[in-house]
């Protein structure tokens, strides 16, 4: 008779039952993003991408580059910007490959503000100016929408208040609200931070 298997711990089953993590390209190990960072970035650049011959991923118009990063959540400054065409496109040929454009947003994501400092003061006061000036520690509701669209004098309708909640925090539900780093979140998309 075979011996026993030995009875697997919680922890190793959870770890085998849960989803297989992804495995990083040597494009992302190269520019030390995780596999999702890079997905994410391929994402954004099939948006706005055409073909080229001899390009995989295809390119895409430098008029775009700056869109493509903002979808990201990594709007560059102006300077910023201009630095990152002179490297894109170093021709003027108006195209910019896959290959330089994680790059550009490899660098963009390692410069990211870590939380601390002035930026994240910025986001507290927002979220503060949203929430009523409470300490900040609940959720952005569908009456603090309200009370805002409101003081502003806008007529929105309820759902799409409702949406826009759903919207940011990943349709967990109007009832969950939106938390800080949600909101944080949907307003560095919207281009309100770097």
């Amino acid at each position: 008779m075979p011996p026993k298997r030995k009875a697997t711990t919680s922890a190793a089953a959870a770890a085998s039952s849960s989803e297989p993590k992804e495995r990083q390209s040597k494009l992302a190990k190269e520019h030390n993003i995780s596999a999702r960072e890079e997905r994410e970035i391929k994402e954004a650049f099939a948006l706005f991408a055409e073909p080229m011959d001899g390009e995989k991923e295809g390119v895409i118009p430098t008029k775009d580059v700056r869109r493509a990063m903002v979808a990201l959540g990594l709007a560059p400054s102006k300077p910023e910007l201009k630095e990152f065409l002179e490297i894109l496109d170093p021709d003027d040929e108006g195209d910019a490959a896959y290959e330089p454009f994680v790059a550009i947003c490899a660098l963009k994501l390692h410069a990211k503000d870590d939380g601390r400092g002035p930026a994240s003061e910025e986001v507290d006061e927002a979220f503060r100016l949203f929430t009523g000036g409470g300490a900040g520690d609940g959720p952005l509701t569908l009456a603090h929408l309200k009370r805002v669209a409101m003081t502003l004098k806008q007529d929105v309708d309820e759902q799409l208040l409702k949406d826009m909640i759903l919207e940011a925090n990943g349709g967990a539900g109007v009832g969950k609200g939106v938390q800080r780093a949600e909101f944080e979140g949907v307003m560095r998309r919207a281009g309100a931070w770097k």
